[in-house]
């Protein structure tokens, strides 16, 4: 499930608040030996640097971006690659934004719009992709799906209802508390705006207040609050708005175990009924934008004056709508990786996953089928700042500790702040199943209806090290998956100090201790390596 949060502190008004989504030194731009004593960059990012972080280089620019800048400046601006489609198995995508509409992949063996199957692949006028949710959206947790068809025999019900009762009373409690807060924050914010006879006042303003009047003291206190973490009283009434929409999903439907949000009219556990859903591969409303999001991190175009730059260039994006708001359905994904594998894509990004997975058996022979078809598969490793060594997260290529998949990637996220601080607060880690870390908090990129918005998430890092393996696949088309995942993995920049671990200031590790390579991608070092190998 794409659903993360941040954490934001409001300190007088409640306690803390929840918004709601082999090394090979000789070619790491930043030395192993030195990688410890890189300066902490002190100054806050510039907008253009916010908006590029993840394409920076560590050494050149103290942020810990992958040098994708670099290694088009150095390697790649001479070089002409070969085309790959990549799948995004995710929500739709606005294939028609004017950062994306040259990248979509078109099945050029569909006639469109004929009403016919005409390359006999089961999906009848697949011309981007495919949509296995047809006209839904919104969608049950899997374990509330479970607690809904009522077999108390099931694999793990017992559990599901106790997280189920333990997640209703935090999200009805989470509820009130927002409301709360959103009244006092409207409250204060109309007080001020009454004090000054102007809704547009600044902090300087508020601060230079002097009065005996207690609401107004209280409004000041309050805004002061609220600009401690460095946002406005208009702003934060902004924020808790869009918590309060969250916190609403979350509770109609997200949790409600009356919910029928499956349209589609197939048996969801029968994996041989297919064909369902139709060939509508954008989202059906303008938030819909998780998937037009990771779409851009893979393939924005490049340098067209516009928005966003992606991480490759020579690329198709299959778009296949397969994550709706709330857990996607096992049967959904292990279609939707076959699909991508039968029609032709080399890479497939999967940013979604959740802790409960009925069918988790149909979902790893697809991951298998991508391996056994020569295709990259890159997953998010989630956003619930667990060790998923231990904690349950699907989908997973390890069944009882042996890997069935020797293409498949996980992917931690990394903060745009080099230092003990470099892992996002919210990323999964776990040193046997998460692979490498990518940039991943507060990345920039394309949104529905030709916009442009900042999102964070192990859901942004996947599709970062997803481009990655397009531009190996593109310029060293040569090399098997196995061969590009291994470049990727072996030649990431390795960061031994110690950092703060599941935003938990009292939960200090070294960074090699939360993934399998204890390294962050790198696109240039991946290029120069793939360039060595025969």
């Amino acid at each position: 499930m794409k659903f993360n949060y941040r954490l934001l502190t409001y300190t007088a008004l409640s306690a803390s608040l929840f918004f709601g989504c082999g090394s090979t030194s000789e070619i790491v731009s930043t030395p192993i030996e030195n990688i410890d004593s890189t300066p902490i960059k002190v100054t806050e990012l510039t907008e253009a640097e916010k908006q590029n972080w993840g394409h920076l280089d560590l050494l050149k620019d103290t942020i810990p971006g992958m040098s994708v800048d670099k290694a088009y400046e150095e390697i790649i601006k001479n070089k002409k690659g070969k085309k790959v489609i990549v799948a995004v198995i995710d929500s739709g995508i606005d294939i028609d934004h004017e950062d994306l509409d040259d990248v979509i992949w078109t099945n050029t063996k569909e006639t469109p719009n004929n009403g016919k199957d005409d390359d006999n692949n089961g999906y009848v006028d697949d011309i981007h992709g495919w949509n296995f949710l047809g006209d839904a959206y919104d969608e049950q947790l899997e374990y509330v799906r479970i607690l809904a068809a009522g077999d108390t025999s099931a694999p793990r019900y017992e559990e599901a209802k106790t997280l189920y009762d333990e997640e209703y009373q935090k999200w009805m409690g989470r509820k009130t508390q927002y409301e709360q807060i959103a009244q006092a924050v409207k409250s204060a914010d109309e007080t001020l705006a009454k004090h000054f006879n102007k809704p547009d006042y600044t902090t300087e303003e508020v601060n230079a207040i002097k009065t005996d009047d207690q609401a107004v003291q209280q409004a000041v206190q309050i805004s002061k609050q609220i600009n401690s973490n460095g946002i406005t009283l208009q702003e934060a009434t902004s924020e808790i708005d869009n918590a309060l929409v969250s916190i609403n999903e979350r509770l109609n439907y997200n949790l409600n175990k009356d919910l029928k949000g499956r349209t589609t009219g197939d048996d969801i556990n029968d994996l041989s009924d297919m064909g369902y859903g139709n060939n509508n591969v954008k989202p059906v409303k303008k938030s819909e934008s998780h998937g037009t999001h990771v779409a851009g991190i893979i393939a924005a175009e490049r340098n067209n004056g516009k928005g966003a730059n992606g991480v490759a260039n020579n690329v198709e994006l299959m778009s296949i709508r397969t994550v709706p708001n709330g857990d996607e359905y096992d049967k959904d994904v292990a279609l939707a990786i076959r699909y991508a594998v039968d029609n032709g894509a080399k890479v497939i990004n999967g940013s979604f996953g959740k802790s409960f997975s009925p069918h988790a058996e149909w979902v790893r022979d697809a991951i298998k089928y991508a391996s056994d078809n020569d295709v990259v598969l890159v997953h998010a490793a989630g956003n619930s700042g667990e060790d998923i060594d231990t904690a349950p997260n699907f989908p997973s290529d390890n069944v009882n500790g042996s890997e069935v998949s020797n293409t498949y990637i996980s992917v931690g996220a990394l903060y745009p702040k080099y230092g003990s601080k470099i892992v996002a607060g919210f990323s999964n880690f776990g040193k046997s199943n998460v692979d490498i870390f990518a940039p991943g908090a507060q990345v920039y990129s394309t949104t529905p209806e030709n916009e442009y918005d900042t999102k964070g998430g192990t859901s942004m890092a996947a599709p970062a090290v997803a481009g990655v393996a397009a531009l190996i696949r593109s310029y060293y088309p040569n090399l098997t998956a196995a061969q590009v995942k291994q470049v990727i993995l072996d030649s990431g920049i390795e960061i031994t100090s110690k950092v703060v671990v599941g935003g938990d200031a009292s939960n200090v590790q070294s960074f090699t201790a939360l993934s399998k390579t204890g390294k962050i991608a790198n696109a240039y070092n991946a290029l120069i390596m793939a360039s060595k190998i025969k």
